[in-house]
């Protein structure tokens, strides 16, 4: 393998001077002729070897015209990426590799697409004079893992005591979403809450470990128990159920952040804080950064995503069962959010924002059933849960759960 991938060392040029034979009384006889062989092997020291991470807003070609590769090859490698890989989705902090030769031949250039693929391009040919591009698969290793944790003073968060317990915040927010239909990760999480997980663990060799899926989850909230064990129903995707196989999933999520306190909550009669008069509030506030993702409660189609000078950047998403919820202030729209629009449940429509009357960054999020607005926190409690599993998968549901209980059970009495 090469490159990100670990590649072989380059070539060294051998040369190998002919023996001068003195005859005895003669002079020296002159060196054969050397005759060229068509193809030059590079000098290690004629090559160029550049790693480094993707800067921010450049372009693939920026990138290889900024390390040395003329014109007419970064044009090359374009063509050649552009049958594999569309060049405008290059991320910034992404890795990279370049070689090339020190005249600006392209000897290799990898760029780490994400953590499952590298995209490479190499010469075709000996000459160099043709590229082609190939998106190869990032060599791992896959383990069953574990992990137990508890939030106390000294870890005072879900991401503080993930991190505690060794792991990484993206597996906070996996957490957080397979139970995002149950509890509310922004009012509801109280000191001595436990959680375990058990999730699969990919190791490269050049590489950090990454997770892949969570298998089974449990959290222990305000005297409450909740499981979760990945299962998919045949002919089905792979969801989330409870021990008894009854969906975690629920027609709505508890809120359209992932991670955010409530600042402010429904209320027909609140102090507005710009206006300064009371007005009815009807909806829930969360305050959180600027440019934080806003999700959709629940799968919908967008009725507006506007702007108008008292609830800034507005967009509306119309839901199953007479619902439409409101999200106002956001510094900016998702891309491809407008009327008519489709959205799934969970998926980012804005970013946080402070347009329109606001004293500072927040979400506004509101709710209305049949056209009257609803308390987002109290409607919530008659959202219907999702579909179990089908009585003919149960046999298959019931091994797959009792692994999984097996696994947290392990990783929960590992931390008692």
């Amino acid at each position: 393998m090469r490159g990100l991938l670990r590649h072989s060392a380059v070539p060294l040029l051998i040369l190998i001077a002919p023996l001068l034979h003195i005859a005895c009384g003669g002079s020296a006889a002159a060196p054969p002729a050397v005759t060229p062989s068509g193809v030059d092997i590079p000098l290690a020291s004629q090559t160029v070897v550049v790693r480094s991470i993707v800067p921010q807003h450049a372009t693939l070609d920026s990138l290889l015209t900024g390390h040395g590769l003329p014109a007419e090859t970064v044009a090359q490698v374009l063509t050649a990426v552009r049958t594999v890989f569309d060049p405008r989705q290059l991320r910034s902090r992404q890795p990279f590799e370049l070689e090339r030769s020190t005249a600006g031949a392209l000897r290799m250039f990898e760029y780490e697409i994400d953590g499952d693929r590298v995209l490479r391009v190499t010469p075709r040919t000996a000459n160099d004079t043709a590229l082609g591009a190939d998106i190869l698969p990032i060599p791992k290793t896959l383990e069953q893992a574990t992990v137990a944790g508890v939030i106390d003073e000294q870890s005072s968060s879900l991401f503080a005591a993930m991190g505690t317990a060794g792991e990484s915040a993206d597996l906070a927010v996996a957490l957080a979403q397979i139970f995002s239909g149950e509890i509310d990760f922004n009012t509801e999480i109280q000191r001595n809450d436990r959680f375990a997980l058990a999730f699969e663990r990919f190791h490269r060799e050049d590489g950090p470990a990454t997770h892949g899926d969570v298998l089974a989850a449990e959290i222990k909230n305000e005297g409450r128990v909740h499981r979760a064990i990945r299962f998919t129903v045949p002919g089905g995707v792979p969801a989330y159920y409870d021990e008894q196989g009854r969906s975690v999933r629920r027609l709505f999520l508890k809120s359209p952040l992932e991670f955010a306190r409530v600042t402010s909550k429904f209320s027909m009669s609140r102090m507005h804080p710009v206006l300064h008069m009371a007005r009815a509030h009807r909806g829930v506030d969360y305050g959180a950064p600027t440019g934080a993702p806003v999700v959709s409660v629940a799968a919908g189609t967008v009725v507006s995503a506007s702007y108008d000078s008292a609830n800034g950047r507005m967009v509306r998403v119309r839901h199953a069962s007479g619902y439409v919820s409101y999200y106002l202030h956001l510094s900016a729209f998702a891309k491809g959010i407008s009327a008519g629009a489709h959205v799934s449940q969970g998926q980012r429509i804005g970013f946080v924002g402070a347009t329109g009357l606001a004293t500072g960054p927040h979400l506004h999020y509101g709710l209305t059933k049949n056209g009257t607005f609803v308390n987002p926190l109290l409607e919530h409690r008659n959202m219907p849960p999702g579909e179990p599993v089908p009585a003919s998968a149960m046999a298959a549901f019931n091994e797959a759960r009792d692994r999984a209980l097996s696994a947290l059970a392990s990783a929960t009495n590992a931390t008692n």
